[in-house]
């Protein structure tokens, strides 16, 4: 007998989803792409995930909702993602980054406000920035001043997903007059019960990418709201926007790595329908060198970001290293990805027509990974002040995170916004960890860890190095004008945290047929070497073979090329090879 399938698990909705390449299919990618040339979400996508109920994953259980584990949620949306970034990001991804907020401050009332809107499927927004300061927060100019029982906002936020439709936004505004970082704060605001005539909207921004995200700004004038509105203390607005930043820091990156699943399936999809020189494309050995790549680099970023997103919940306080470094390595690693495989495909990856049509949107639709509140360098600058204290505790006498950190399929407590801090108190886990998986394997050496064991001796000594130049650095140098060198250390600190990820992913997983195997491991942190320019070349042909092997298994039967291998919606065989 069939067990029935839960209705709101990543399964029913990957059914929903359909075969992305069947034309008749709602959701599918022509239509997604006649979305994307109008620059409009994609209606049908919008009441497919309505009737699944994709709101209720942004709420805690505790308020309702279906948010447990944050590895699931990014694990759920990178089913979007994978076929509609426009769709993950305007429908679901903005009322995350708004409703985190409200889980890290909010009073009881305003996350029973949030969790119904959410519930019903309404949206959020969520103002953060304003075009003249960049990402600098503590120099936001919209207001959101005392008057008696109430607040004045008056100022414009000009580039906010979803201003235009949402029911209540959480505005970053000074509330204080003066440049204390204690003059800010975060406060939610009903859209529906604002005066009409004190806030207008503005155009659309047009962008090359995420096109169908409704995109605007809004200009508040003088426009009351009730000063309950607050959320939390006054004046620690900075402090809950960068609590809430560890968690949406891993979520974003970790759910566009649907983008490029998808762009590896679309290149190679092309690659084995295509012949050149009397075999098909996938045939050649520069092509699957870059298809095995771009699978390493998959494996790579996905085993970083689900260590980061469980470490939310096994080890909060360290989350802000964490989370700063996965912002760092991921989005470069992608993009670069992608644009490898523009290359395999040649002058077909921007065609806007055919089979491979998605392929141009979703290089396009991957750029915002690298900017905005999540930009990469900010996430240098939450590890570099770090680094001293680092040296002195955490890696001076390292403790490892919790096994269940690396275990894919282990339950995790609930979301711990309360325990989230702006500093890891100079421990880390993962770190740590790196030393005890290297000494695990040198207390059973075998002949196939070998050359594993002799990559990670190498890290192993350079953490050494770094604890030693970490600890040296003078206070000039932990600041947003340190030293080119300096901010090389967060380069090296975060590699560290990558290669840990790796490793002990792989540890956990020695079950797995493929993620057992140490193919998968050396070719992870040969990627890594090749990021950070210490290694050049493909992949050893032995490593390239096995990757490839898997890459083809999964495509053929429709499965995930991440850590999950879970089974997709829908699924064409390769078309007929063409001359």
């Amino acid at each position: 007998m069939t067990t029935p399938i839960d209705p709101t698990s990543v399964e029913a909705l990957e059914q929903r989803l359909g075969d992305p390449w069947d034309d008749t299919n709602p959701v599918g990618f022509s239509q997604v792409l006649g979305a994307d040339e109008r620059g409009e979400l994609l209606d049908a996508g919008e009441r497919m995930l309505d009737a699944y109920g994709l709101g209720a994953e942004f709420v805690p259980v505790s308020e309702g909702g279906r948010m447990a584990g944050l590895d699931r949620l990014i694990d759920l949306m990178r089913a979007v993602f994978r076929r509609d970034p426009c769709l993950g990001l305007g429908y679901g991804a903005s009322s995350l980054i708004a409703a985190v907020n409200v889980w890290t401050a909010g009073s009881a009332p305003q996350r029973r406000t949030v969790a119904d809107l959410l519930l019903r499927n309404r949206k959020l927004a969520c103002g953060y920035y304003e075009l003249a300061h960049g990402n600098d927060l503590t120099r936001a100019e919209f207001e959101a001043l005392p008057a008696g029982d109430i607040l004045r906002l008056s100022g414009t936020k000009q580039v906010i997903s979803n201003i235009h439709r949402a029911d209540a936004v959480v505005l970053f505004a000074r509330t204080q007059a003066g440049t204390g970082s204690r003059n800010h704060s975060q406060v939610l605001v009903d859209l529906t019960r604002v005066p009409a005539d004190r806030v207008k909207h503005l155009p659309r921004f047009r962008t090359a990418g995420m096109r169908g995200v409704p995109l605007g700004g809004v200009t508040f004038q003088d426009c009351p709201v009730p000063a309950d509105g607050v959320l939390g203390t006054p004046g620690q607005g900075l402090e809950t926007a960068l609590k809430s930043f560890q968690v949406t820091r891993v979520a974003l990156p970790g759910m566009f790595l649907g983008i490029v699943d998808t762009g590896l399936r679309t290149t190679l999809r092309a690659s084995l329908g295509r012949t050149l020189y009397g075999r098909t494309v996938a045939d050649l050995p520069q092509t699957r060198s870059v298809l095995a790549d771009t699978f390493a680099d998959l494996l790579l970023c996905d085993a970083f970001t689900t260590a980061a997103a469980r470490g939310v919940h096994l080890l909060p306080r360290e989350a802000s290293l964490t989370t700063a470094a996965v912002k760092y390595l991921v989005p470069r690693v992608l993009m670069d990805a992608m644009g490898r495989l523009s290359t395999v495909l040649g002058a077909r990856f921007y065609l806007r027509d055919g089979d491979t049509a998605v392929f141009q949107k979703l290089l396009r639709d991957l750029q915002p990974v690298g900017f905005g509140h999540l930009a990469r360098v900010a996430g240098q600058m939450t590890l570099l002040p770090q680094l001293p204290l680092l040296a002195r505790r955490g890696w001076a006498q390292p403790m490892p995170a919790p096994a269940d950190l690396f275990r894919l399929d282990a339950p995790l407590p609930p979301l711990p916004f309360d325990k989230l801090a702006l500093s890891g108190g100079g421990q880390d886990g993962l770190t740590g960890s790196l030393l005890e998986g290297l000494e695990a394997l040198n207390a059973h050496p075998t002949e196939e860890t070998r050359e594993l064991r002799g990559r990670l001796e190498s890290f192993a000594r350079e953490l050494e190095v770094l604890r030693r130049e970490a600890a040296a650095l003078p206070p000039r140098e932990l600041t947003a004008s340190a030293s080119p060198a300096s901010y090389d250390l967060t380069t090296k600190a975060i590699t560290l945290m990558a290669a840990s990820a790796c490793l002990n992913v792989w540890r956990q997983q020695a079950h797995d047929p493929f993620l057992g195997d140490p193919a998968w491991l050396l070719a992870a942190l040969h990627r890594l070497e090749v990021w950070r320019e210490r290694a050049q070349g493909p992949l050893p042909e032995g490593i390239r073979t096995r990757l490839f092997t898997e890459l083809l298994a999964r495509h053929e039967d429709a499965r995930a090329f991440d850590l999950t291998r879970k089974p997709l919606g829908g699924g064409r065989p390769s078309p007929a090879s063409t001359p």
